[in-house]
């Protein structure tokens, strides 16, 4: 019989006569901190092999270890052994349910310094990390929103109290409220091209902001409804003082399109990443896609300048993130190091594309439908449809 009994005085549980103090739940916000701090993490993800396989919490100095959680009460001593002792344990499930009572189980075997993720991976995918970027001219900030358990990267620039944001997901509360904490207000949203494997925050957040919603035309596949071209050459100031201007670059989609800002940054959308090149697969046409995707990387982007900062709105490999958090590299350190932009022969590229395209993201179609307004799922289905790893890559 278990031995147990709560001190009120101090707050304590004393179980077999050792003395555990109860470790309150860790945030995704605080666990989202400390890997981005290069801190060292130690997971316990209960969920299913399979799952676990498909889709975990990844970082430089994250260790997990992967127990499904009906194995916990008959392996517990076993597990026990493989446990660190001087290192805080966090939980991980689904949706931060079964691993409260996986912390319990633990407890009761004596195990110490362990909590769970509150959420589990359901809020972790969710999570949007803010860092500042760098300076803007006259005074204006561009800041990035890591979107760490999805790979996801968008952008807000921030001059003379207005504000503009690319790529934001569906989490718009962020946003908005990062922008009031600044002292700004949204008035132009931006997306680089139609979205198929995340749901787009971006027609929402302009309702709601009351802000231009600009999207490129020839994404344009029955939207159901309005915005502003975004199209080759344009230019949008934001705060009258920073400069975006669009730059065309198809192969992700027909109409992906790039973004110039203030003379210093290319946002390249889904087209280029630090390590990695866009898939041009997801609307059913890569055999049609593939050859502007390869325009793009060796032809058009070539054209630019060099000193051009790169941020992209995705990051496959947590390596993708510097030392300061960001996910950032100069155009020129990008065409001396990516692989997939050394291939001369356009046929060898062409293969080199089709022969390595992942596997399709989960529900992209009923994305893409979502994203063009054709469909209307309600909340619980939308984070449904984006659970898992991040795909957009080659």
């Amino acid at each position: 019989m278990q031995c147990l009994y709560h001190n009120s005085l101090f707050g304590q549980i004393i179980i077999y006569g050792v003395m555990n103090m109860a470790l309150k739940p860790i945030t995704v916000k605080e666990l989202a901190q400390k890997i981005l701090a290069n801190e060292s993490v130690f997971l316990l993800d209960i969920r299913k092999n399979e799952d676990y396989n498909d889709w975990s919490i990844q970082g430089r100095n994250v260790h997990s270890m992967n127990i499904p959680f009906k194995h916990l009460e008959n392996e517990t001593e076993e597990l026990k052994q493989q446990l660190p002792e001087n290192q805080t344990i966090y939980v991980v499930c689904a949706k931060g349910i079964s691993s409260q009572r996986g912390v319990e189980i633990l407890e009761e075997a004596r195990v110490m310094n362990i909590t769970y993720l509150e959420g589990g991976m359901e809020a972790w995918s969710e999570h949007l990390e803010p860092m500042k970027i760098g300076e803007l001219s006259n005074s204006g900030v561009l800041y990035q929103f890591l979107r760490i358990g999805k790979g996801c990267l968008s952008y807000m620039i921030i001059s003379n109290g207005e504000a503009a944001v690319i790529d934001p997901v569906r989490m718009t509360d962020t946003y908005t409220n990062f922008a009031e904490e600044n002292n700004a207000a949204i008035r132009t949203v931006l997306d680089t091209h139609l979205h198929a494997d995340h749901i787009s925050g971006g027609k929402t957040l302009a309702d709601e902001s009351n802000a231009v919603y600009y999207f490129p035309p020839k994404d344009d596949e029955g939207l159901n409804f309005n915005y502003h071209n975004l199209e080759d050459g344009i230019t949008i100031t934001v705060g009258g003082s920073v400069k975006l201007t669009a730059f065309y670059s198809p192969g992700h989609t027909i109409g992906s399109t790039s973004l110039i800002v203030d003379r210093q940054y290319l946002m390249t959308g889904d087209i280029l990443f630090i390590n990695s090149i866009g898939r041009p697969d997801l609307a059913g046409k890569a055999d049609a896609w593939v050859d502007d995707l390869r325009q793009t990387l060796y032809a058009r982007y070539t054209d630019l300048s060099k000193n051009l900062i790169v941020l992209p709105a995705h990051f496959g490999q947590m390596d993708e993130i510097n030392d300061n958090g960001t996910v950032q590299e100069r155009l020129e350190t990008i065409y001396q190091k990516n692989d997939r932009l050394q291939v001369s022969d356009e046929a060898e590229f062409r293969h080199l594309v089709m022969d390595n395209l992942p596997p399709q993201p989960n529900s992209h179609e009923e994305i893409r439908q979502t994203n063009m307004g054709q469909k209307n799922p309600g909340k619980d289905k939308r984070r449904e449809m984006e659970v898992g790893p991040n795909r957009c890559a080659i």
